[in-house]
């Protein structure tokens, strides 16, 4: 799964399948997460079954890929992993990649309810914001995104709707999790790098960014190798996870730079809030069930 939809026709992993995000994770009229018969549909067609091991990896240090990764989760997808350092990590490696189309065999895949539990919705972020809850907000966007001086990341077409951030927000980039070749960091960096913003675990924490793509890479991160378990997860897209559109029709007064409040003319086009809390002790950022390392 690629931020570049071309780059599988160019060449990928052999033996893998690609997935479109654009077209194929997506209700593009209802702006929404694919349907649960949808995305049963798309996970059949890739010769998925209940039982499937599913590696994903993409560009951008998995971007999108972790994006796949959340909406198979919540789907109810048992089995599902990154792969340590994406496409960046086996082009630099020189591993093989191949043009060819793998010959799939269908399966009929039944995806289940959605797990909601791992999907916050727009009152759970306004419960934040009117002191109803105690969860910590986190921005994972760029620090440019953050502070309003621009609207979308360089070479994205689909822009917000305004600039700046929810009030209260930590600014903690996705990008700050990953090395210099694509990988994770050590737990230990992690922690600092969240501690540092008053992000502990101790209290829920609610991430997000514009599409959901690297909120969902956050929420990776921070259920998956800080040993966090998931309260909730948000995806604002359309009538049903909505938030940054149903918003815009129900306050109208415009915040300052800088001080976007969810809902005031749409902060952002879309969005992917992820919340997490801390369990009692951490794993370290390793090869587990849930991220695959190259050998």
């Amino acid at each position: 799964m690629d931020v570049d939809t071309s780059a599988y026709d160019q060449g990928h992993v052999p033996g893998a399948v690609g997935w479109n995000w654009q077209t194929q994770l997506q209700d593009t009229l209802r702006r929404d997460l694919a349907d649960q018969r949808s995305f049963g549909q798309l996970a059949g067609s890739a010769g998925i079954l209940p039982e499937t091991t599913v590696i994903l990896y993409g560009d951008n240090n998995n971007w999108f890929a972790a994006w796949g990764f959340w909406q198979l989760k919540y789907y109810g997808h048992t089995d599902v992993r990154l792969m340590n350092g994406g496409r960046k990590k086996w082009l630099e490696e020189k591993r093989p990649i191949s043009t060819d189309a793998p010959k799939v065999q269908p399966t009929t895949y039944s995806a289940k309810s959605p797990d909601t539990s791992i999907r916050a919705k727009r009152e759970d972020i306004f419960s934040v914001l009117e002191r109803r809850s105690p969860a910590q907000l986190v921005d994972v966007r760029s620090p440019d995104e953050f502070s309003g001086k621009v609207i979308a990341p360089p070479g994205m077409t689909e822009t917000a709707q305004r600039g700046g951030h929810i009030p209260g927000a930590a600014s903690i980039p996705w990008a700050q999790a990953v090395a210099e070749d694509g990988t994770f960091k050590p737990a230990d960096a992690l922690r600092q790098l969240y501690g540092g913003k008053g992000v502990t675990g101790e209290q829920e924490v609610i991430a997000y960014c514009r599409i959901g793509e690297r909120s969902s890479h956050t929420w990776f991160v921070l259920k998956y190798l800080l040993g966090t378990r998931t309260s909730a997860t948000t995806m604002g897209r359309g009538p049903n996870g909505a938030t940054w559109w149903e918003r815009r029709s129900k306050r109208k007064s415009p915040p300052p730079r800088g001080k976007q409040i969810i809902g005031n003319g749409g902060s952002f086009s879309r969005g992917l809030w992820v919340s997490v809390r801390r369990k009692r002790s951490a794993r370290a950022c390793r090869p587990g069930p849930a991220l695959s390392k190259l050998s």
